[in-house]
């Protein structure tokens, strides 16, 4: 085997090599673990373009581990969605990763860099697997790592929502571990692929058993990505945590509608008798709630951090109602939109720290406070990414939404998805409008301005305008990057593509 042959293996071996380095060297050569960490982050992303390459042209790469066959075996499996996937996960981390250190947040705890690196393999795990109990393996990495990152930087606030935090996801991993172990006894894998083709030749007497597995697994999905009802957990999780963090958070959602696009299609499709497409009378409704709720929030609330937190649930809501069409067009266009969203929703979270660096007491609070030191540019910041959350031009969120209005124009409910994204819109544009009024055009008649800013800290500028400066890129592109998307929808959409590629000549 050649080099090219163990890419699939890069995005996961590089963090779990990275990690104990890191670790390693924090006490006592600081500059060298945080080194190991930037080089990790950048050496990802040479892997994932790599395998974005290889994925462009349509191979779907199947990478056993041990050379033990599939389905017995543990099987990764890199196609254009994984590799999308792979691409976001290292962008966001490079940026999330830059403020850390441009602005010292990283320098509030020793641990921030090894769990850092853990929680990017168990993103990266999760998005390769190829069977569903390393999916709940890889959850459980990243999870354990979001853990220690959530509370980095401690404080009372951190630990109030950290417990809640940690509750809800054990709720959700003991139920994804039930949903496994029925659909384990019902079919005897745990292979997707393998799954996808067994649950088809299922016997009458166990479909009942078979849908009620689908939807604790569905509902799993649906807690990661945060869909209402199960999203109360999200806003005081995200909203308190160091920025950094939860601009890298902004993609954990996303691990929830990744599962949900990558395992219906493949284990629950046409051929799955009583758990055919199960999630199909329920999510446009709880995509739509999802989205009013995530927008309704963002105008409401007292803070950045707080609009940010509330913009990844109306964000997630608005990839629902074009994933829950199930066809090429619409879930194409939920992925471009996916990425736009990710990267916006992360960019916000900076900026809102950029502001509250700069406010001192006032920090990032929709009130009116004393000048600070480089308000024009942060303004200029604030509006790019406000624009870019809400969908206006000429940014990539844009194109993203008209990409999914015109697609869902041919199912039934086209004209509530129409009227809930157009309103969720205005109302994203009028709450991002009063906070922005607020931060930079009104004064406080009293109090003390903070010092301003010294030149170096204009550094923190940097990893937002970078975040910025890619939806922009993401816009010109678009041509590229929707045919990608399409692409890669239309091949998700065929199961047998990816069970060929996985089982080779056991599919007939």
């Amino acid at each position: 085997m050649t080099f090219v042959d163990h890419l699939p293996i890069l995005p996961i071996a590089i963090p779990a090599l990275a990690a104990p380095f890191a670790l390693l060297m924090m006490r006592r050569r600081r500059r060298l673990g945080i080194t190991i960490s930037l080089v990790s982050c950048l050496a990802m992303l040479g892997a994932a373009l790599a395998l974005l390459a290889q994925a462009s042209v349509g191979t779907i790469t199947a990478y056993e581990l041990g050379d033990w066959p599939a389905p017995f075996g543990i099987v990764l499996v890199a196609d254009r969605l994984a590799a999308m996937m792979l691409v976001l996960a290292a962008t966001l981390a490079l940026i999330a990763l830059l403020h850390a250190v441009v602005t010292r947040a990283d320098r509030k705890g020793w641990h921030f860099h090894p769990l850092f690196q853990f929680q990017m393999m168990g993103l990266n795990g999760a998005f390769l697997t190829g069977d569903l109990f390393n999916l709940f393996v890889f959850f459980e990495v990243l999870l354990i790592a979001s853990y220690g990152l959530m509370l980095h930087g401690q404080g009372p606030a951190r630990l109030k929502a950290g417990v809640q935090y940690v509750v809800v996801n054990l709720v959700g991993s003991s139920l994804f571990l039930i949903a496994l172990g029925l659909l384990y006894a019902l079919t005897g894998t745990l292979n997707m692929a393998d799954m996808g083709l067994r649950v088809a030749r299922l016997a009458p007497e166990d479909q009942g058993l078979l849908r009620i597995a689908a939807l604790l697994l569905v509902s799993v999905f649906a807690l990661k990505a945060a869909v209402a009802p199960l999203h109360l957990w999200l806003v005081r999780t995200y909203a308190v945590s160091t920025p950094a963090v939860a601009a890298l958070f902004a993609i954990m959602t996303k691990v929830g509608v990744y599962s949900l696009i990558r395992v219906v299609p493949q284990v629950f499709g046409d051929g799955a008798g009583a758990a055919a497409w199960v999630p199909a009378p329920y999510l446009l409704p709880a995509a739509m709630v999802s989205a009013g709720i995530g927008f309704a929030g963002v105008f409401v609330a007292r803070s950045l951090s707080e609009q940010a937190a509330y913009l990844v649930i109306g964000s997630t809501g608005t990839v629902l109602i074009a994933v829950a069409g199930w066809q090429t067009a619409t879930l194409g266009a939920a992925l471009y939109y996916l990425v736009h969203s990710t990267i916006a929703a992360a960019a916000l979270f900076l900026v809102a720290d950029v502001v509250a660096r700069r406010r001192g007491g006032f920090a990032d609070n929709a009130s009116p406070g004393p000048d600070f030191a480089d308000r024009s540019a942060v303004g200029l910041l604030f509006m790019l990414a406000a624009i870019a959350a809400t969908g206006l031009p000429p940014l990539s969120g844009f194109i993203g939404k008209l990409m999914i209005l015109k697609s869902v124009t041919a199912l039934p409910d086209w004209g509530w998805a129409w009227g809930v994204i157009l309103t969720t819109t205005l109302i994203g544009m009028i709450g991002f409008a009063r906070v922005g009024s607020t931060l930079f055009w009104k004064q406080a008649q009293s109090g003390e301005a903070p010092a301003p800013a010294p030149a170096a800290t204009r550094t923190d500028l940097v990893a937002p305008a970078i975040a910025l400066a890619l939806l922009a890129a993401l816009s010109v592109g678009a041509g590229w990057a929707s045919a990608y998307a399409n692409a890669a929808a239309a091949q998700v959409l065929d199961p047998a593509l990816s069970a060929h590629a996985v089982l080779g000549e056991v599919v007939q």
